[in-house]
């Protein structure tokens, strides 16, 4: 739900369990209490895409066990294996901090990764203003992390079960040649192309590819997003890492993304989602601001959590 500073607070006083969206300065300002939080001031909600740091993205969860921990460099390995066996975690990553690249970088290697269910998200900052800093936030201590990740674990009954779905509306398009990394990371000066050496940047000029739409990469039969940051001096900038071994094509090119978008939820009208957040770039990209995007509302964000890092992507999570 997206309501006011006054009734966040008041539904955190009753003591419910709540994830919360908002902006750093109102987020340093709410009471104790169960809950966590991130920074962003971009929202898909019921009345459609907003920009606004005036109000809060607030999602209750209805259960009774539960633990909230923090997690730095070093202990952020043991995320899956402190999750419950039945349940879900949300984590918050601030953006472009260390536990940020780690998580992106490391993550499908964590123990119990993929076995127990993580979803989540990374926080931001709005695009247009300065001196913000993207935070984490532990609501039981109302300590704010600029460079550690605040996780919330749930446990859900035995008799639910619970579902991490994601919606790419990119694919890959099928007249790409193949794009191979031979490091890991998120920056590449030269790749393969198809099993020719290039320089990335070259090769994106001279092909006049739109860096709007991401690398799609195939991960166990399904497509991972790439996306684009920049192009400086020479070295291609992503918001996720490459890894070797995956085969990367360009992405099909999108010319409506709100109606894409309904194009790909039409089977999952009815799903009643406990959590989900978009990407950032598919807010400004698609240009969603005032847009609706049928029954997934949340925070925008700068990187999403579908077990591993993924990028211009809607992530949800259902319980049934």
């Amino acid at each position: 739900m997206f309501i006011s500073f006054d009734e966040t607070a008041k539904m955190i006083s009753t003591g419910k369990l709540l994830h919360i969206a908002g902006t750093e300065n109102l987020l340093k300002k709410l009471p104790k209490g169960n809950w966590i939080g991130g920074s962003t001031e971009y929202f898909m909600t019921q009345d459609g895409g907003k920009i606004t740091n005036g109000q809060f993205f607030v999602t209750e969860f209805p259960y009774d066990n539960y633990i909230i921990r923090v997690y730095d460099e070093n202990s952020i390995q043991s995320i899956a294996v402190n999750a419950f066996d039945n349940g879900f975690s949300i984590v918050i990553l601030p953006f472009d901090s260390d536990i940020h690249k780690i998580y992106a970088d490391k993550a499908p290697e964590f123990d119990d990764m993929f076995i127990k269910n993580i979803a989540g998200w990374v926080s931001g900052v709005n695009l247009g203003v300065s001196g913000q800093t993207p935070i984490a936030v532990n609501g039981q201590t109302r300590e704010c992390y600029a460079s550690k990740a605040v996780v919330l674990h749930i446990s859900v009954p035995d008799d639910k079960l619970v579902n991490i779905g994601i919606v790419n509306i990119f694919g890959q398009d099928e007249n790409s040649p193949t794009i191979e990394f031979a490091d890991e990371g998120f920056s590449a000066k030269t790749c393969l192309v198809d099993g020719k050496e290039a320089v990335f940047a070259d090769y994106i000029a001279e092909n006049n590819i739109n860096t709007k739409f991401p690398l799609v990469g195939e991960y166990s039969g399904a497509g991972i997003n790439i996306s684009f940051k920049e192009i400086k001096d020479g070295v291609v900038n992503f918001y996720a890492p490459v890894f070797p071994g995956i085969k990367y094509k360009t992405a099909k090119a999108i010319t409506n993304y709100e109606d894409e978008f309904h194009n790909r939820l039409k089977n999952l009208k009815d799903t009643q989602a406990v959590f989900s957040c978009n990407c950032i770039l598919n807010f400004l990209y698609g240009e969603l601001k005032g847009k609706h995007i049928e029954s997934f509302f949340g925070p925008i964000t700068f990187g999403e959590v579908a077990y591993q890092l993924v990028n211009q992507t809607l992530v949800y999570v259902t319980v049934t």
